[in-house]
């Protein structure tokens, strides 16, 4: 250690004084001595100084340095709340996740509308522009924010009535059910629900109408009509869909007489929803029952709500150019897009009316396009 080697060194320097001649020191010699030693036991304090505190000077600027680095900030109470949270429900959160960027934000307040344009003769009307349409929401003009007419990709269902009345008109309804599928574009995605007492899932999502039409041949007419429950089924599976635009074709030939599901259970469902629904009713002109003289008025009221169209037809010939004719008008309808003026989440309904400004020289337009929408609730 310093201090035992430099009391060491100043015994050794006067043991060695008293050996040199045998003669007793006068008093510059004694002067000399002295000085010396005061000299070497300074140099020797100087060091040791130097030794004992430049480690502590070391540590405190290493310290300084560090404490720009390491020392955390004061968390405010709700980040160490929700830490606590997360450490309680085992969810390991990664440092870069708490850096305080700025947010990304989405629009979820955009609500569209398509809309289909047709004449007195009950014909598609395309190349209409924005300034032709007014969106109005609970009498409220609605600015317009997007417009489009292009061929959007769309996921497609088809609702087929396999009861027994469907014995006479399975062959051409199959037709129908491949024609309408033929008027997809490869991007597309459809499955198949068949029902009669109670419906199944007959095809799952596909893009291979060869897969549809193996799947139809082995569907037989039997039993009863469960066309509620029917519905309901393609709509819960259309929550499984991929592309934004979606539709649900039903074929059928009368009204429900099994579901489970009540009329006004799957009236709520559809308007939730933001799915078309298009129906080909096969409709007998003296219905024999209440529930095949409702059918028609049911139908037409589901659809409607959607911004779909029932087609009544009385010949199943039809079937098959109705089927094409609802493909095609599914592929050439006109999105609006608008950010309502009232912003409160409140989950209620609001109405919306679609009033069309045609360009002059036209015959008076008819316009189909859903009826509403519920505002979300958070």
């Amino acid at each position: 250690m310093p201090g035992v080697g430099g009391r060491s060194e100043a015994r050794f320097a006067l043991s060695n004084s008293k050996q040199v001649g045998d003669f007793a020191p006068g008093p510059a010699w004694k002067t000399t001595l002295s000085f010396s030693l005061r000299t070497r036991l300074a140099g020797l304090l100087i060091v040791l100084l130097i030794g004992w505190t430049a480690p502590s000077l070391v540590a405190q600027t290493t310290s300084s340095e560090d404490d720009v680095h390491v020392n955390p900030r004061a968390k405010p109470p709700e980040e160490k709340k929700a830490e606590e949270a997360a450490k309680a429900s085992g969810v390991d959160t990664d440092p870069d996740l708490k850096k305080r960027t700025k947010p990304i934000q989405v629009d979820v307040n955009m609500v569209l509308v398509p809309v289909t344009i047709t004449d007195p003769m009950n014909r598609l009307v395309t190349g209409l522009e924005k300034d032709n349409f007014q969106v109005y929401e609970a009498n409220q003009p609605q600015q317009i924010k997007t417009f489009s007419s292009e061929d959007a990709p769309l996921s497609l269902g088809v609702i087929f009535d396999m009861s027994g009345s469907m014995n006479n008109k399975i062959d051409k309804s199959k037709e129908a059910v491949i024609e309408f599928f033929k008027t997809a574009n490869p991007q597309d995605e459809f499955f198949l629900v068949a029902f009669n007492d109670k419906p199944e899932i007959v095809a799952d999502f596909t893009n291979s109408i060869e897969d549809i039409q193996g799947k139809l041949v082995y569907t037989m007419p039997k039993g009863r009509t469960a066309l509620l429950d029917a519905i309901y089924m393609g709509m819960n599976k259309m929550k499984q869909a991929t592309h934004s635009k979606k539709a649900l074709l039903v074929i059928s030939d009368g009204g429900d007489n099994r579901s489970r599901y009540t009329d006004s259970e799957i009236r709520s469902m559809v308007k939730e929803a933001d799915v078309q629904i298009y129906s080909i009713g096969i409709f007998d002109n003296s219905p024999a029952t209440q529930e095949e003289r409702y059918g028609p008025y049911l139908l037409n009221e589901i659809c409607e709500v959607t911004g779909g169209r029932l087609f009544r037809i009385d010949d199943p010939n039809e079937l098959s150019d109705v089927a094409t004719k609802i493909g095609i008008e599914l592929r050439n309808q006109y999105v609006l897009g608008y950010r309502p003026t009232n912003p409160a989440r409140d989950g209620k309904w609001r109405k919306i009316k679609v009033k069309l400004v045609p360009p002059k020289g036209l015959p008076p337009l008819n316009v189909h396009a859903k009826t509403g929408y519920y505002a979300p609730s958070q």
